[in-house]
């Protein structure tokens, strides 16, 4: 039987080999066309972005605030108006506002496409009030972290007023002013939601010795900030099992106590 021909062949070879994977490669000018359309695309690009009026900083809103006023933000932030949007430097808004405005605890800086910046503020919220007699008799507002952010004529409404009464020892000595003021809030955060509401003086003798004042007269010996969980659930069911008590221990939890009537 005669083998195949050398045209037959020919084509068994092309068939085994296939088309080239790389296809056929663009030429010269093809690839200065496509070189000049991809300029001309980033050069309109940039020119939207900075060079345009479609995206400019137009508005700037402010949400989250309490006591600041959204004017107050606003002015202190000195977002650019007019300026290219892009071109905004959110973290040094954001720094600016945390550094003139310490009642600020977090704020985020966003862009809003396509004309505005949205700034979403969180305030500090006061644990305690601090007196401070050198100060015209104005108070120092407290955070949950210890931090002192503002000073106020008169105490907030349902902030308890810390007064340090530093026992003279020789173990009070380690322990420095601010970290009594952190253990303080401590003990101010712990406090069971009903006895918080009614608790007017926080007063701290040594980092082992707190007591609370009610609005009432009422008093609590809670002792160091230590096992707070613990001495909040001690307190709750001391005071419903002596409703008449003016006086409740709860410095040991295992072992509370309350007396007077």
């Amino acid at each position: 039987m005669a083998g195949p021909t050398t045209a037959e062949r020919g084509a068994e070879e092309d068939l085994r080999s296939g088309p080239s994977p790389l296809g056929k490669l663009p030429g010269p000018r093809t690839l200065i066309i496509l070189i000049v359309a991809l300029v001309l695309l980033g050069a309109a690009i940039v020119w939207v972005l900075y060079g345009s009026s479609w995206l400019r900083v137009e508005r700037v809103s402010v949400s989250g605030t309490r006591v600041l006023t959204q004017a107050e933000v606003d002015e202190t932030a000195e977002v650019p108006l007019d300026a290219p949007l892009i071109s905004v430097d959110i973290d040094a808004i954001e720094a600016r506002l945390r550094q003139k405005l310490p009642r600020i605890d977090s704020v985020e800086v966003a862009r809003d496409w396509p004309h505005g910046i949205d700034l979403k503020v969180i305030e500090r919220t006061p644990v305690l009030i601090v007196e401070n007699s050198g100060n015209g008799g104005k108070y120092a507002e407290v955070d949950a972290k210890g931090v002192r952010f503002a000073t106020v004529p008169e105490p907030p409404k349902g902030v308890p007023v810390l007064e340090m009464e530093l026992a003279r020892s020789a173990g009070s000595s380690r322990f420095g002013t601010e970290r009594l003021v952190r253990a303080a809030v401590g003990v101010a955060g712990d406090l069971p939601a009903a006895v918080a509401r009614d608790t007017r003086f926080v007063k701290v003798r040594s980092y082992d010795s707190i007591s609370l004042e009610l609005a009432d007269g009422r008093t609590i010996a809670w002792g160091s900030r230590e096992k707070g969980r613990a001495k909040a659930r001690t307190l709750t069911a001391l005071m419903k099992a002596a409703p008449g008590a003016r006086h409740f221990d709860v410095s040991v939890p295992t072992a509370p106590a309350s007396s007077g009537s």
